[in-house]
Parts: structure tokens; C-alpha cells; sequence
């Protein structure tokens, strides 16, 4: 299985004094080193040895995000009193409530 597709950052930690490496499909993972490029060769070589580990044991290893299908729906649940202060909101700016909450995360 190729982990080319995985979802990698490298990010300064200010609490290490290093670049941590990190991987999204694998929270638990993570690389430390001073340098950034080492920190992400780091990460990629664990998470390509913990996959072989998980296939050599049967496992099956998480689908890349990227590659997982999106159906662009989500359920959010919320108090009345919010329902009621969005649907306000979405009225008064003409728009529908979903336009709103697409519009209002896509700005965060």
C-alpha cells in the first residue's frame, strides 16, 4: 500500500525547540528534528514502517483523505436558540441558512 497520499505536515513546535512531523490519518504519530526536511522524511518513514507492520499483521491501514469520497454533507447539531439565531441571520442576509454556515466556515 502506498502512503504517498497521506496528509503530512511539519510545523515548528515552540515546546520542543524542533520541527514536529505529523501524519492526519495517524494522530498518534509524530518526528522531531531541528531540521524541517529531516523531520518530514521522519514522519514519511515511520508511517511507510507501520503500515507494512499493520498489512504484515492483517490490519487494514486507513484510506488517505484524499483519496476517501466526500458527499459535501454534514450533520451539525445545535441548541433551538442557535437554529432560531442562524435562520435570523440567513434571512436578513438574503441568503439560505446552509449558504451561511458554508460561507462563515470557509472564511475561518
Amino acid at each position: 500500500m502506498s502512503t504517498n497520499h497521506y496528509t503530512y505536515q511539519v510545523s515548528w513546535s515552540p515546546e520542543d525547540g524542533e520541527y514536529v512531523g505529523t501524519v492526519a490519518e495517524f494522530p498518534s504519530l509524530s518526528w522531531l528534528d531541528a531540521d524541517e526536511q529531516t523531520a518530514f522524511a521522519g514522519i514519511r518513514r515511520l508511517v511507510d514502517d507501520v503500515v507494512a507492520q499493520m498489512v504484515a499483521e492483517g490490519s487494514t491501514p486507513p484510506d488517505s483523505l484524499a483519496d476517501r469520497d466526500y458527499s459535501g454533507k454534514f450533520v451539525v447539531r445545535l441548541t433551538p436558540a442557535r437554529h432560531r439565531q442562524l435562520a435570523i441571520k440567513a434571512a436578513q442576509s438574503g441568503v439560505s441558512m446552509n449558504r451561511l454556515v458554508s460561507d462563515t466556515l470557509a472564511a475561518r
